[in-house]
């Protein structure tokens, strides 16, 4: 069945494909609430073509064991995660000016993920890999401990709605998690443009042992990797705030 077929039998708008907890996981966050809810939504011709013809050049399959990711990338070179890269357009910037690292995406969306591999071929970038999978189970199952040189978390879904806050990425257990991935010296980057998700990410990254924060006890600087997208740039101009927090790994 073709990959078109397969998009069209997707569930209705609004509906989960995907349940809200893992109660059967086998390792540390067994049970954890997803941070994102599949819907069907619009996948341009060129996106689907990206989705058939590019992805599977750069995609690398889920799989619940500690990955020697050296091999699919085809080199040794620091790994750099970054969780929902959405369009892929700051990714494929920061990968583009870091050639000596590797990156690897992890977003759940078709369209995303066929966005950033049509970027990747037009770039013609060796150094970017996908997986599409829920990227708390990837960093729980794939990743082994002290082995990230850094994690990008940006703009991630603020779920606004007080009742919904749960279903926010960054949770104290989630960056528990993160931190013991990242190799002293590394680093966690994370930025939003909604309020208070930032001052939430500010508490629980400052909560973590294992982190420090490099602005002190504050926000930081939006740091010269980190691009200004069009659409924060347009917020910006509206006079919308965007925050940036960054630590360290002790």
């Amino acid at each position: 069945m073709r990959l078109a077929d397969l998009l069209k039998r997707t569930k209705p708008e609004g509906e989960a494909t995907e349940t809200e907890t893992d109660a059967g996981a086998p390792r540390g966050l067994a049970s954890h609430i997803r941070s994102f809810v599949r819907r069907r939504g619009h996948i341009t011709d060129a996106q689907l073509n990206a989705l058939e013809t590019l992805l599977p050049k750069v995609l690398l399959p889920y799989a619940p064991q500690v990955t020697d990711f050296s091999q699919g990338f085809g080199r040794e070179a620091p790994l750099v995660l970054e969780i929902g890269f959405g369009m892929g357009e700051t990714t494929a910037k920061i990968a583009s000016d870091r050639p000596h690292d590797n990156f690897l995406g992890v977003e759940v969306f078709q369209a995303g993920a066929g966005a950033l591999a049509k970027r990747i071929d037009t770039l013609g970038l060796t150094n970017v890999r996908i997986i599409q999978h829920d990227a708390v189970e990837v960093v729980r199952d794939m990743i082994a401990p002290d082995s990230l040189a850094g994690v990008h978390v940006y703009f991630p879904d603020p779920w606004p709605k007080k009742r919904h806050h749960k279903r926010r990425l960054i949770q104290p257990a989630f960056v528990s998690l993160l931190a013991s991935r990242i190799a002293p010296g590394g680093y966690l980057h994370c930025a939003t443009d909604w309020e208070h998700y930032a001052d939430q990410m500010l508490e629980v990254l400052s909560g973590e042992p294992l982190l420090e924060n490099t602005a002190g006890t504050g926000f930081a600087e939006r740091p010269g990797w980190r691009p200004q997208t069009k659409f924060e740039t347009r917020g910006l101009r509206l006079g919308h705030g965007v925050w940036d927090v960054l630590f360290r790994r002790r």
